[in-house]
């Protein structure tokens, strides 16, 4: 495994034979012999091929190198697979939440309109001395005045979201 290993790291990081001598100080062919099976290197030597190779060495006296490469990818895109669902279910709940929320918004809306519609201004019979019921009606009016102008915006938007968050298929 330790030959396969040392051959599997040397091409992942792009390099000769030539190269990996360079940088671990012994001549190529130290290298084609190491890959071959023919010797193996010492115990300081494989803390040197680790350092060069930024992998423990464990890793090179360990398992087949382009097996675990190739399950690392693999655990790697079913993780990201699974973060791609909870993240596409998240941004779900929330366009439903907000979809409900704009309809819900809408129901009020009307709700608040037919009552005022319904009461007709009731603050203009009122009598006004009396400064507890002056201020009320006031109130009352400003709240009625505002309402009416505001409240066809809010429909026109509330319905432009609902059509926007609406589940598409």
């Amino acid at each position: 495994m330790l030959k396969e290993n040392i051959k599997q790291l040397r091409k992942l990081k792009g390099l000769s034979q030539e190269e990996l001598a360079i940088k671990l100080n012994v001549v190529r062919q130290t290298i084609s012999k190491w890959e071959q099976g023919l010797s193996v290197p010492d115990a300081e030597m494989l803390i040197s091929i680790s350092e060069v190779f930024e992998t423990p060495v464990s890793t090179l006296l360990g398992e087949n190198i382009s097996e675990s490469k190739v399950d690392d990818l693999k655990s790697i895109s079913e993780k990201l697979e699974i973060i791609n669902l909870q993240l596409s279910q998240r941004k779900n709940q929330r366009r439903k939440i907000i979809h409900w929320l704009l309809i819900l918004l809408c129901v009020i809306t009307i709700i608040i309109f037919i009552i005022l519609f319904l009461l007709n201004g009731p603050y203009l019979n009122w009598d006004y001395t009396n400064p507890e019921k002056a201020v009320l009606g006031v109130a009352f009016h400003s709240f009625e005045w505002l309402f009416v102008r505001i409240a066809p915006i809010i429909l026109i938007i509330s319905i432009v979201g609902i059509v926007l968050t609406r589940k598409k298929d």
